[in-house]
């Protein structure tokens, strides 16, 4: 998901082979911000995990009727979560 490594601060952490993606945003602590202002935003739901002992968010695509305009307003939605962090 070429989208989420173009987010200032973003790093995805997996090989993206199917619809799991694995990001973090320089620390525990603000990738843990991130999600949190993401979740309040309300407009997408993505959850928190941890992998390989970091705290990252867990981003899985799967619903066949998730669209590119779908696609574009969570990744808005996780630019502004982590906007001003």
């Amino acid at each position: 998901m070429r989208g989420v490594a173009g987010i200032e601060g973003a790093r995805v952490l997996n090989e993206v082979v199917f619809t799991q993606v694995c990001a973090e945003f320089g620390d525990d602590e603000r990738t843990e911000r991130v999600l949190t202002r993401l979740l309040d935003d309300g407009t997408t739901w993505i959850s928190g995990s941890t992998w390989h002992g970091r705290r990252v968010m867990r981003i899985s695509v799967s619903n066949w009727s998730t669209n590119e305009d779908d696609v574009a307003r969570a990744l808005d939605a996780v630019r502004r979560a982590a906007t001003g962090l």
